[in-house]
């Protein structure tokens, strides 16, 4: 086969490949009256926003009620629970955001004494080796509450 016959059919393909995309991506049909309006969509009210930072912010917001809390930490428990491995001897840098949680939780007004242990427990049952990292950020946080 000749050189140029094969740049040839590759410059054709790429050519009714644009074209394919360029159709696929154009609006389809004509729309009504009535479609001109975007649908907004109303999240259901029991429906579960799982990102973590977003638990997290939740968390982190002093305004959270003990509810709120109660929620969210389920939430980050059954979703995002394991820290990652350690990197040999030191602990991964993603651990430090679990401490942090942990930490800003013991601090938190409206936490009550049973969030705070359960989430405790749950995260050591789930990480057997951040078991002293947590027992730390816990005792950071308790110790910080300025009694």
């Amino acid at each position: 086969m000749d050189i140029t016959l094969l740049v040839q059919i590759i410059l054709g393909l790429v050519v009714i490949l644009s074209i394919l995309v360029v159709l696929w991506k154009l609006p389809s049909g004509v729309k009504s009256k009535d479609d001109k309006i975007p649908d907004k969509k109303v999240p259901h009210k029991n429906a579960l926003n799982i990102d973590f930072k977003y638990l997290q912010s939740i968390i982190f917001n002093k305004d959270s009620s003990t509810k709120e809390l109660g929620d969210a930490l389920e939430l980050i428990i059954k979703y995002h629970g394991i820290i990652p491995k350690r990197l040999g001897v030191r602990a991964h840098p993603d651990s430090k955001v679990y401490m942090d949680i942990l930490f800003k939780l013991c601090r938190h007004k409206n936490a009550s004494k049973s969030i705070v242990v359960k989430f405790n427990n749950e995260l050591e049952k789930l990480n057997k080796e951040y078991k002293v990292e947590i027992n730390n950020a816990l005792m950071r946080g308790l110790n910080s509450r300025g009694v």
